[in-house]
């Protein structure tokens, strides 16, 4: 069988996931056969459900029984998302038994308008991870000020967390930190560790959109542009390599835990200017997850270049970050307002799936009506 791009990526370290899930996608077979191609993983949240739900009528029966039981479309989501969540699981359960790779993850997210409070996101992490009832499932915690409190508390209860929305590099170490602290937690209680991982969901092309704008603000320095993410990431794995290494983490290591790796989110580009694989291209190392959008995954498939970049080039990467200080962008506000801007986003976009549930709930209920009407006349 001819390697495939992905099966290069693997071949690499790195681990090829896919950033989309929907019931048509996930029953019809398009997984297995992305399975097949080299997919290890599968990531969601609550934009991509929003989309799966509202196409075509994959959910509608279901909809309809749920909407005998609850009008709460919270409820009716999560039972909607559990089924598909389910089965996305069992088909990557191949790989997520084949060791030592620790793949065949699917991720799901707490509800995000919780992202500020830790107690209530630890939770909803425990009550996904009961629902969905599969041991490779992540539950995906904002990496917020609250949600570091939230990652320690979920990993010490012996749950799998995705932490999502990391943008700075202080952040991403303090994810870590918080998932270090779990893991002693985890063992002092006589847990086994080998049944809890962690991934850090660093976004990246985020960070060139909100930096770009700036720099057009400011005006005449065009070079950096498209610049500051790629550098962010690089040095963010270099954070990695540092925490988890040493006699402490090889203590942790031996008795079971596995580093939490680098997971590079958002690496779709946003701008026509730039090459539409640069995210993937320029992030390929070992022990590292890069998960993509369908039509990211299908343009790199198409024509992606599978080689180690994520070591090269580092002084160049800490280059750019005093570039951009001395062109006047401050690398803290920029990550602080991703931050803020991610959040809310997520938040916003789990709103509009609530209403979209709900407003298709009604839809359902208009139309047998209308059904049942038709008939008596």
């Amino acid at each position: 069988m001819t390697a495939t791009p992905l099966h290069q990526l693997v071949d690499l370290g790195q681990s090829p996931w896919l950033d989309h899930i929907s019931r048509s996608f996930v029953a019809g077979g398009g997984l297995e056969g992305l399975v097949a191609d080299g997919i290890l993983g599968l990531t969601s949240n609550p934009t991509i459900f929003e989309e799966a739900i509202a196409a075509g009528h994959a959910y509608d029966d279901q909809l309809c029984e749920l909407s005998e039981i609850t009008d709460d479309p919270k409820e009716i989501f999560l039972a909607l998302a559990a089924q598909d969540i389910r089965a996305a699981c069992d088909v990557m359960a191949r790989a997520f038994a084949a060791e030592p790779t620790r793949d065949g993850w699917v991720s799901m997210e707490v509800d995000p308008t919780l992202a500020n409070d830790a107690a209530a996101t630890v939770a909803e992490a425990r009550r996904i991870f009961e629902l969905i009832g599969r041991p490779n499932l992540f539950v995906k915690i904002p990496g917020t000020e609250s949600g570091l409190q939230a990652i320690e508390e979920t990993i010490a209860a012996g749950i799998p967390v995705n932490v999502t929305l990391l943008f700075s590099l202080e952040r991403h170490r303090a994810a870590g930190e918080a998932y270090l602290r779990g893991l002693r937690r985890l063992r002092a209680a006589g847990r086994d560790l080998r049944s809890v991982a962690s991934v850090a969901s660093f976004f990246v092309s985020r960070v060139d959109t909100e930096t770009d704008r700036r720099l057009d603000e400011l005006g005449g320095h065009d070079q950096l542009k498209g610049r500051l993410a790629i550098a962010n990431a690089k040095l963010a794995y270099q954070g990695y390599k540092q925490l988890f290494s040493g006699a402490e983490w090889a203590e942790l290591e031996a008795a079971g835990a596995s580093p939490q790796r680098c997971l590079w989110a958002s690496t779709s580009t946003k701008s026509p200017a730039y090459r539409d694989v640069m995210y993937v291209e320029e992030l390929i190392g070992r022990q590292t997850v890069t998960t993509m959008p369908r039509e990211t995954l299908e343009a790199f498939e198409d024509h992606g270049q599978a080689e180690p970049t994520l070591e090269r080039g580092l002084e160049e990467a800490q280059r750019t970050f005093e570039a951009l200080a001395e062109a006047g962008i401050d690398y803290d506000d920029v990550v602080a307002k991703l931050e803020r801007d991610g959040v809310e986003r997520f938040a916003d976009s789990f709103r509009e799936l609530l209403e979209g549930v709900r407003a298709k709930r009604e839809q359902l209920r208009l139309g047998m009506t209308r059904r049942v009407r038709a008939v008596v006349r």
